[in-house]
């Protein structure tokens, strides 16, 4: 049996790889050779050439047939009209962007995506509305014209190794740089799904075990357990053997978590992998918060160049001045704050019997 990867070398890419040859698979990789990752055998065939390049893909495959075909980079569309006919099983990796009001959460009112996200929600179906959005549920839709018993996963965002835009940077640099707060929004209490690398090249390639249970599907992909953003810090932070303080403030004054949220609003992002789950029998290769506290050591082990690509592209400045004006202001407003009385102290509801709410009715025996 032999298999294509197209991509193989971001952070789900070698996970992929090896995962096919576990199974048996002779894998031969295409991507641009900018990037060669130790984790790939040498045994594994590279194919040098532009995914993005409906040319220079068609003469780099010509010839060629696969059993099996993982695209996880290039122009996809492209890629399986190329491949039809020339492929047992096609694959392929989009994004959940697809989902209408991922990336424009106040487009309905009130604002945010429905808790979880499945499958069958609203896409974007209106450039105006999110043309990136609008360009992936296209991609989508031509995957299956020329592929009909392809499976097409939506990804969310990806951490782990070798991720270029590493969200745990901005959590990972502020322990290396000895800083002690760390601003966050409303208690850090947003939910997003995210996934681990290996947890999602192992729900792909699951795709190519159950060819015919994985025909025509599209399927949510991330981790089982999605973690809140309070969490994510204080498990990345703990990973590091340290202690952040969380200073938490509302919204739209904690303007230093912005990298952090990676959305204009606090609302959740929950993807329901239910349907992964009951026809693949998904299950995490690394729980969510082992797997958090990896990427943590890794990224205190092979530090991104401070300016470089990942700070780029994350837009964290690292302005510790002026976080530490901001935490000043905001707890000499909160220090400001009249002391309020109430005549009768409002509770959390006679049904609540947690810390602080109902008492026993009775004694326990």
């Amino acid at each position: 049996m032999n298999a294509l990867v197209i991509g193989g070398t971001g952070p789900t890419g070698h996970f992929m790889v090896n995962g096919l040859r576990r199974r048996g698979f002779d894998v031969t990789i295409l991507h641009t050779g900018r990037h060669e990752l130790a984790e790939i055998p040498a045994e594994v065939e590279h194919i040098h050439g532009d995914p993005y390049s409906p040319e220079a893909l068609t003469a780099a495959l010509e010839g060629r047939t696969f059993d099996a075909c993982i695209a996880t980079y290039g122009r996809l569309r492209r890629t399986a009209e190329i491949l039809s006919g020339r492929v047992g099983k096609f694959v392929s990796v989009g994004g959940v962007p697809a989902y209408r009001g991922y990336m424009h959460p106040s487009i309905d009112s009130p604002a945010g995506l429905p808790v979880p996200i499945r499958e069958n929600a609203a896409l974007v179906d209106d450039p105006v509305d999110d043309e990136k959005g609008y360009r992936i549920v296209r991609t989508e839709e031509r995957v299956f014209d020329a592929q009909p018993d392809a499976a097409h996963f939506r990804y969310p965002y990806v951490y782990g190794p070798y991720q270029l835009a590493p969200r745990e940077w901005c959590i990972v640099r502020r322990v290396r740089d000895q800083r002690d707060v760390i601003v966050i929004p409303d208690d850090g209490l947003t939910l997003q799904s995210f996934g681990y690398a290996e947890n999602l090249a192992h729900a792909v390639v699951l795709a190519v075990d159950h060819p015919e249970r994985s025909a025509g599907q599209i399927y949510n992909c991330a981790d089982e357990e999605t973690l809140t953003l309070r969490q994510v810090v204080e498990i990345t932070a703990a990973a590091l053997g340290h202690s952040l303080e969380i200073v938490s403030m509302p919204y739209p004054i904690a303007i230093p978590a912005r990298p952090l949220m990676m959305q204009p609003l606090p609302t959740h992002r929950v993807l329901d992998i239910a349907k992964l789950r009951a026809d693949l029998g998904y299950h995490d290769v690394v729980p969510a918060r082992e797997a958090l506290a990896h990427t943590a050591r890794w990224l205190n082990a092979h530090p991104p160049e401070p300016g470089g690509l990942e700070e780029t592209v994350l837009q964290d400045p690292f302005d510790y001045a002026a976080e530490d004006r901001l935490i000043a202001g905001w707890r000499a407003a909160i220090s400001s704050l009249p002391e309020i009385e109430f005549g009768e102290l409002p509770g959390y509801g006679l049904a609540y019997s947690g810390p602080g709410g109902r008492a026993p009715s009775k004694p326990f025996k």
